[in-house]
């Protein structure tokens, strides 16, 4: 299989998506953050230090989706049309699963920008309440689902 971003000669290139169809194009991605009860504790009762830190993984959910094609080499600037970020407590673990939904209508798929925007959210969790935690454990980093383009629809199994 020929990579996509590898040249006849194997230098790294950016996709020319110019001659790709419009099509809308959503991505979920989602990802988990493991930590102690101290630190599950501090975030549920909002009594951390630095603040309300599900409101700012949020926002940084969302500032990590924009930013992607500053952060990944061969990524392509995208005029996103949505993006959401919904955060799930999961008490059992004790812990936290981030999901991230991009969106937009355009020449190339965002998966990476619901990757990233996850990312940048467990990210932003660890970084808040490091001073509780330094243990913590950011896993299952993955696409959920992808739609549009022409590689079709992707559904993770269950």
């Amino acid at each position: 299989m020929k990579l996509t971003h590898l040249d006849e000669k194997d230098r790294p290139k950016m996709v020319d998506v110019s001659e790709k169809n419009l099509t809308t194009r959503v991505a979920v991605a989602s990802g988990i953050i493991q930590m102690s009860q101290d630190a599950f504790d501090a975030i549920v009762s909002e009594k951390t230090k630095k603040g309300p830190v599900i409101q700012t993984a949020v926002i940084a959910a969302i500032m990590g989706t924009k930013k992607t094609s500053e952060l990944i080499p061969m990524c392509h600037p995208l005029n996103l049309s949505g993006i959401n970020c919904d955060i799930e407590e999961l008490p059992e673990l004790p812990g936290f699963k981030l999901i991230t939904t991009a969106k937009l209508t355009g020449q190339t798929g965002v998966e990476m920008e619901a990757l990233t925007g996850t990312s940048i959210g467990l990210l932003t969790i660890y970084d808040m309440v490091k001073a509780i935690d330094k243990g913590m454990i950011i896993k299952n980093v993955q696409l959920e689902s992808k739609s549009g383009g022409k590689s079709g629809d992707f559904r993770r199994k269950q």
